[in-house]
């Protein structure tokens, strides 16, 4: 996203502080759609909107004397108070400042606004997010068609003109064919006119006129920029291997997950179905929903369905593990996983789906993220405390749990943030 501060700098003020406003403004607005997005719908969270920064945060900082604090203050003339009498501090909002009223005059100016469109909202949402570890594996059939430099040329379109190379040739065809200075022509110019106003030496002012007329024939002749000295990017065809990637989201629709609960769901796999179609043009996503069975579905089915039953988690671990082998080879490509559930399972399930994590599926994942939803007032759940006895033994696991819509779009930035940022507070 780049912001553009066309005010003219005020008085006393220097680039630096700026270059501090536009940071601040950056920051303001990437806060402003983060906080948004938490209360969208699931249909828009995709969409671009308007985003509201509060005036006060653009001000720049300034240096002023505070009506706070204790002063020594000489009073001459007066005849109200003795030395050491004490002075009460003005009310706020009559002139004294310190308070939150209005201004007395009624003026006032209202929060910024403006408008991000579609591209420039998933810009600043997804711009320090990534697929953790991804890696190159077999490309052969993953190759994309892209462009890189490669010299320069004499024809191309006006946006790739190669400004810097263009004027060098120009400088370097001017001095070998001695084009004349724009000073040498402003120089006779004046020369003539010095001799014109004092009317003296006519054979100098002759021959300066003739030199005059020759300057100007030969600067015509030999143009500034000629179209020879134009160059041009070159733009040359080159293939790109990417990684493929997979992600696998699975969403328990048991009847122990109330309709709160798979909202939170749904807007987790949301948020990431967005993320990876925006970022990434080569991932898969697989859609796994799961009740006493396990079946893999569309993007349609996954999000809006009503079916329900008991809860199996293992089945959905089994079809994972299945569709792996049948269809991604870990050799040729990154497995990611994420699941969501509200932990519930049946109890004689619960070491199965131990086993499954820990041998079937973690050993082939770049990594599997876990949150549970809505299961407020219970530390533990029978589903969690398998994962975690798993986790103690695999860092390529991540939990989360989740109460709220408000704690979802913070879980999902915990789980997907790209190396080395830091993280949020």
């Amino acid at each position: 996203m780049y912001i553009v501060d066309r005010r003219l700098n005020p008085g006393g003020k220097s680039l630096g502080n700026r270059q501090r406003f536009l940071r601040r403004a950056r920051e303001l607005a990437r806060r402003a759609v983060r906080e948004g997005i938490k209360d969208r719908s699931i249909k828009d969270l995709d969409r671009g909107g308007e985003v509201t920064v509060p005036d006060r945060s653009l001000r720049e900082p300034v240096l002023r004397r505070s009506s706070e604090g204790l002063h020594d203050v000489v009073l001459p003339g007066n005849k109200e108070y003795l030395e050491g009498d004490t002075i009460a501090r003005p009310p706020g909002g009559s002139g004294g400042g310190g308070g939150n009223e209005g201004s007395p005059d009624g003026e006032g100016e209202d929060d910024f606004r403006f408008v991000l469109s579609q591209d420039e909202y998933l810009d600043i949402f997804l711009e320090d997010l990534e697929l953790p570890d991804l890696r190159k594996r077999k490309l052969a059939t993953a190759e994309k068609m892209g462009h890189r430099r490669g010299g320069y040329t004499t024809a191309g379109p006006p946006a790739n003109l190669a400004v810097m190379r263009t004027m060098r040739n120009s400088l370097s065809r001017r001095i070998a064919l001695q084009r004349p200075k724009l000073e040498r022509e402003q120089a006779l110019a004046q020369e003539i006119e010095d001799l014109e106003r004092e009317g003296s030496d006519p054979e100098r002012l002759a021959a300066l006129r003739l030199e005059l007329d020759k300057v100007r024939l030969r600067m015509r002749r030999i143009a500034y920029i000629d179209p020879l000295d134009l160059r041009f990017h070159q733009l040359v065809p080159q293939r790109k291997t990417v990684a493929q990637a997979v992600m696998f989201c699975l969403m328990d629709v048991s009847g122990s997950m109330t309709e709160e609960m798979k909202e939170l769901a749904k807007r987790f796999f949301m948020l990431l179905h967005i993320f990876l179609r925006r970022r990434y043009h080569h991932v898969e996503i697989v859609f796994i929903r799961h009740t006493q069975k396990a079946e893999e579905v569309d993007e349609n089915t996954f999000f809006y369905s009503t079916e329900t039953g008991g809860t199996v988690v293992s089945t959905a671990l089994e079809l994972m593990a299945q569709i792996c082998t049948e269809r991604y080879r870990p050799d040729d490509w990154n497995i990611y996983g994420a699941q969501a559930s509200d932990g519930d399972n049946e109890y004689r399930d619960g070491p199965k789906v131990a086993a499954l994590l820990q041998d079937a599926i973690l050993p082939l994942s770049q990594y599997f993220a876990y949150i549970e939803v809505g299961r407020s007032g219970i530390d533990h759940s029978e589903l969690w405390g398998s994962y975690e006895t798993v986790k103690q033994k695999s860092d390529v696991l991540a939990m989360k749990k989740v109460r709220s819509r408000s704690e979802i779009y913070p879980v999902f930035r915990e789980l997907f943030r790209a190396k080395g940022q830091a993280q949020e507070r």
